[in-house]
């Protein structure tokens, strides 16, 4: 469906942009997102890498330049407590919502049912890390533990989460642009078999720490964790070694075994997303700087006020800051089928 189907539609989709620092938050706010998401340094965030997120302090200093100019912030405590041990994961939980956050993402069902008990005036969310897709798991969650919005896995179709949006009393977030994880939504243990990091539970995958490049001649080797990854001829670009994204050679034919590095990209289907009853729309990237931030956000903030007044929805100027610098739609259009 394109805006000259049928009448323009008037919902405006929420904009939620990831901020990996202060200065990306600072950038993704002046760019005009709506809701920043982020979280706290340390191992209750599934984007704990050295250099990123957020103390205390800055949320508390983050939290009011956001506010002032009316945005929100939802701060992400979507990995999975270590058994025995849920201290940190309670104390980022306690201490987002005693500074004021909008809202907490959460993928751990033990960790919602504390915030909901704790602080059942904070609103939450449920992460995509919780890999809710039908409508008796995401009732479940607004009913026994209050979640007023999901955050849908990448692998339903807009059909899928229209037919899903018509049964279930929570809003939805869908997203729009940046990698695209091609395991079960984070649950992934590719990564922990090689560098003893679990995604899940320490919230990285693929470690930096864990990470060599190696040139031989003309060729760039790229290993993780000591199992080489992707090799590249001179002149090729050569993409950050994850093993659901590398290359490799089967019956002497060098491919990828998964999906080849490329973003996901759906910013030609904003009018679609409004049909299917998607409330927000979230753009991967808190590993991102903050001229990338700024500039994603600036080109969605154009596209999503595009598609609420029923304007022509421009696509190109997304495509030079692609993985690969080519997208794709994944799971929700399914070309492939």
């Amino acid at each position: 469906m394109s805006p000259s189907d049928g009448p323009a539609p008037t919902r405006r989709l929420e904009l939620v942009c990831p901020a990996g620092t202060p200065a990306a938050l600072r950038a993704a706010v002046a760019a005009g997102a709506d809701t920043v998401y982020l979280g706290f340094r340390d191992e209750t965030n599934a984007r704990n890498f050295p250099g990123l997120n957020f103390s205390r302090e800055e949320l508390r200093e983050g939290l009011k330049i956001a506010h002032d100019c009316g945005a929100k912030v939802l701060v992400a405590v979507n990995t999975f407590p270590e058994a025995g041990n849920p201290d940190p994961w309670h104390r980022a939980v306690d201490d987002a919502a005693r500074l004021g956050a909008d809202a907490l993402i959460l993928a751990d069902i033990g960790l919602a049912a504390y915030a909901a008990k704790n602080h059942p005036g904070t609103r939450r969310h449920l992460s995509v890390q919780a890999a809710a897709s039908n409508p008796e798991a995401t009732r479940f969650y607004a009913e026994e533990l209050g979640v007023k919005r999901v955050v849908l896995p990448r692998v339903l179709t807009i059909g899928e989460i229209a037919a899903l949006n018509a049964q279930i009393p929570v809003e939805t977030e869908v997203f729009v642009f940046g990698g695209l994880c091609v395991m079960a939504e984070g649950r992934c243990s590719l990564s922990s078999y090689v560098t003893g990091v679990s995604p899940n539970k320490d919230g990285a995958c693929s470690p930096a720490s864990h990470v060599r490049y190696e040139e031989t001649g003309d060729r760039l080797t790229s290993k993780l964790g000591g199992s080489v990854i992707n090799a590249f001829e001179a002149g090729e670009p050569a993409a950050y070694p994850t093993l659901c994204k590398g290359r490799f050679r089967h019956m002497g034919r060098a491919s990828y075994l998964f999906e080849e590095p490329t973003s996901l990209s759906l910013v030609h289907l904003l009018p679609e997303l409004m049909a299917a009853g998607v409330t927000a729309l979230k753009i991967e990237g808190r590993q991102r700087g903050r001229a990338y931030v700024s500039q994603v956000v600036t080109a969605f903030r154009d596209a999503v006020d595009a598609a609420a007044e029923g304007r022509d929805v421009r696509v190109d100027e997304l495509v030079t800051i692609s993985e690969g610098q080519r997208d794709t739609t994944g799971a929700y259009q399914r070309g492939w089928k």
